[in-house]
């Protein structure tokens, strides 16, 4: 599955998300209101995600098959992977370079950590 999404493929996906399953009439009409989208815009929009193995669409229903946050966990993990080999504590040393954490980040990043540990 390709885990990169354009921007607009992006909102479209949310839609989806959002309200799924969706008719694809529903979905034209989501679209209009909330992209300005055109009827033939969504289709191929669409299909582009329906090719990527988000979505399907059969019977004119679109149906979820990559629910949003497998997906962030997926494209996280690949950018992790290709940007810093991997390594969660590169990209964290990356991350907080510039921008400091809060007391609450630090907090739930302790809490994420000890979860962790437990889990193993």
């Amino acid at each position: 599955m390709e885990y990169q999404l354009g921007a607009a493929e992006a909102r479209f996906a949310e839609i989806i998300w959002a309200s799924a399953p969706v008719s694809s009439g529903d979905l034209v009409r989501l679209s209009a209101e909330k992209l300005g989208w055109k009827k033939s815009t969504v289709y191929t929009v669409l299909r582009r995600l329906c090719d990527k193995g988000l979505f399907h669409n059969e019977g004119g229903v679109v149906t979820v098959l990559v629910d949003r946050v497998s997906f962030e966990e997926r494209r996280t993990r690949r950018f992790v992977s290709e940007s810093f080999g991997g390594s969660l504590p590169a990209f964290l040393a990356a991350f907080t370079a510039r921008k400091k954490l809060t007391g609450e980040e630090i907090t739930e990043l302790q809490r994420l950590i000890d979860e962790a540990k437990e889990a193993r």
